[in-house]
């Protein structure tokens, strides 16, 4: 008598043209595979083109020898003066598409950005506190401490907006309205702590404040780094309890996933992201917005895809830098990602007013 072999547990799940990812250990297309390849080639040919863009003028081959090799002159322009603004471009807007995702997952919602709902917003606060009143307290300042300051204004902004929309559990529209009205409230206070603020130092926190790239070198940058590095592991690792609050929180909790506990972990982390950016480059607009949504577009997908938001956001900030710097005339980034953005937001509001 002939016996039939059954199919492993993990073949039986996985559906035909999938690869399982050893980090999140759920099936993956293909094609989402080989878009998100071509979004990273295409990312990196974006990064060594700028790398040669400039006063000084260098091809491609002379970027390579630049950053891996001694070539001079050029190893120090390529090195010290163009790669922290450029490696800053391509960290700085993975971390908010990331975090975008993040909050856009949790609420279900597309408006669900930190820059909407205000996380964005408090982390300038916080940096504001510490730009113009600090110094009057006799307290020291730097790098540091404008990290710390985004950080603890963004988390009580975060806490505010979950204490305020909590109704025995967090709905994602309650979240955006509250978040909406926290956002108007903050502008409200900056206002107020630039108009008290010395000149010189108002009119440094107005242009930083706009979103820009071009204070930043590899000290400033360091800060950042360290925040990121650790943030985008912690939402790697919550990816998969993320994908049950995707299914609501009934259906999450009967899982075995702590509904509160980790939408807490989530937006904590995701928060740090954000204020991380903010504390080096400032408020820069729009990329967290963005960037999931094309990402979900393109590559598919029943959620929204975290490390292809990261690439994405990365090249959606380098491209606006490229502009920002040699087609505008050297703006703040962030004027480029608002027009960019409003055109997108317009697009996305009228298209969901022409899908009812």
């Amino acid at each position: 008598m002939s016996t039939r072999t059954s199919p492993a547990p993990d073949a039986a799940r996985r559906r035909p043209g999938t690869i399982r990812l050893p980090v999140a250990g759920t099936p993956v297309s293909r094609r989402r595979l080989v878009l998100a390849g071509v979004l990273a080639v295409a990312t990196l040919a974006l990064v060594v083109w700028m790398l040669g863009l400039g006063d000084y003028p260098l091809g491609p081959g002379e970027v390579l020898q630049a950053l891996f090799g001694d070539s001079g002159f050029a190893s120090t322009v390529v090195r010290q003066w163009r790669a922290p603004r450029i490696a800053g471009a391509v960290v700085l807007g993975a971390a908010l598409a990331v975090s975008g995702a993040v909050f856009q997952s949790l609420t279900r919602n597309p408006l669900g950005s930190p820059d909407i709902i205000g996380f964005s917003t408090g982390a300038y606060t916080g940096v504001l506190v510490v730009m113009t009143v600090l110094p009057g307290l006799g307290l020291a300042q730097g790098t540091a401490s404008t990290t710390v300051g985004a950080f603890i204004g963004g988390l009580l902004t975060a806490a505010a907006v979950y204490l305020l929309a909590y109704r025995n559990g967090v709905q994602g529209y309650r979240l955006i309205i509250v978040g909406i009205a926290m956002t108007a409230m903050l502008h409200a206070v900056n206002l107020f702590l630039l108009l008290r603020a010395q000149q010189e130092v108002a009119m440094a926190a107005s242009i930083w404040g706009a979103g820009t790239l071009s204070l930043l070198d590899w000290p400033h940058l360091l800060p950042a780094l360290v925040v990121i590095a650790l943030g985008v592991p912690a939402v790697v690792a919550l990816v998969p309890s993320l994908r049950q609050l995707e299914l609501g929180d009934e259906a999450a909790s009967a899982h075995g996933v702590r509904v509160e506990p980790t939408r807490l972990a989530l937006m904590v982390v995701a928060v740090a992201l954000v204020a991380a950016v903010t504390a080096v480059a400032g408020p820069i607009a729009f990329v967290a917005l963005a960037a999931p949504q094309i990402a979900h577009r393109v590559l598919g997908g029943a959620g929204v895809p975290v490390a292809g938001s990261a690439i994405v956001g990365a090249f959606l900030l380098l491209s606006a830098d490229a502009v920002a710097q040699h087609v505008v005339g050297d703006v703040p980034v962030g004027i480029v990602t608002v027009v960019g953005g409003g055109v997108y937001l317009l697009g996305l509001l009228v298209s969901r007013v022409s899908d009812r």
